[in-house]
């Protein structure tokens, strides 16, 4: 049985939903009550998209409602896993916030935690019990949609690892890396650098896990087109974007994402693909 926190959010669509009532109290607490009779034989997987603390309390008490109910095995499915980006403390005085999300889950003693292309491989190594899903099959979709030939570009030294096994699993496509410089103290990216000589009108698809601001992704795409490239295309698995989408619109010529972090409706530069885990 699956109980979707998130009514916008149904990733495991052939199972039976559990319904539940959700409010919050005036001084802003969360409150959850479940309204579907459940046997304590059954195994519940719960999912949520977190976008606040509130959110991720949600999910708390979803479990400790499923705890009384005594139900035995719980599983979550969190695809965009909070504060992944705050993964490392890099000035003194900041809080490691990625280790706060995982120890508070890891207290539950959760059956499984599944996380959807997380930012890092500090977050499988924080969460017990955890299962990562990749993003072969959303990219997969990708480049069926833009249905011509592309070179994958990696955004910067992060993202090296994962295109590297991404282009593997999707038969060898060719990669291109690039790199920035961010200043730690401020957040300023500068300084991006495309390592290829001439793209020859090649079209390329940027591939990373978030997208918040996005201006990795603008600055890069200015460097592309300074060596040659054709079509510009962005697919980010975590679809923030707090700017909004018109800034992209004029430097690609379609960006996609899934549904992992929010639900944004289709237009003519932007193509949203929901996560189908069944």
């Amino acid at each position: 049985m699956i109980l979707n926190l998130d009514h916008n959010f149904n990733p495991y669509n052939n199972q039976e939903i559990i319904e539940f009532e959700s409010f919050s109290f005036s001084g802003g607490e969360p409150h959850i009550k479940i309204l579907t009779p459940i046997s304590d034989s059954q195994n519940v997987t719960i999912t949520h998209r977190i976008k606040s603390f509130n959110d991720f309390g949600l999910l708390l008490l979803a479990v400790d409602a499923l705890r009384r109910l005594d139900i035995k095995k719980i599983e979550v499915f969190i695809p965009y896993f909070p504060a992944a980006r705050q993964d490392r403390v890099m000035i003194k005085g900041e809080a490691l916030s990625v280790k706060v999300y995982a120890d508070i889950l890891n207290a539950l003693n959760l059956n499984s935690v599944t996380v959807y292309d997380p930012h890092s491989e500090v977050v499988p190594a924080l969460l017990d019990n955890c299962k990562v899903l990749s993003n072969h099959n959303f990219i997969k979709k990708v480049i069926q949609d833009i249905n011509e030939d592309i070179i994958l570009i990696s955004p910067d030294g992060g993202a090296l690892k994962k295109i590297y096994k991404l282009t593997h699993a999707l038969g060898g496509i060719e990669v291109v890396e690039c790199s920035k410089s961010r200043d730690v103290r401020t957040g300023k990216i500068s300084d991006f650098k495309v390592y290829a000589e001439d793209l020859k009108g090649k079209s390329c698809l940027i591939v990373d896990d978030i997208c918040d601001g996005g201006g990795t992704f603008l600055g890069l795409a200015k460097e592309l087109k300074n060596k040659n490239a054709g079509k510009l295309y962005l697919a980010v698995s975590h679809g923030i974007f707090s700017k909004g989408l018109t800034e992209f619109s004029k430097s690609f010529d379609k960006i996609y994402c899934t549904d992992s972090f929010k639900s944004i409706e289709n237009m003519k530069q932007f193509k949203q693909i929901e996560l189908n885990l069944e």
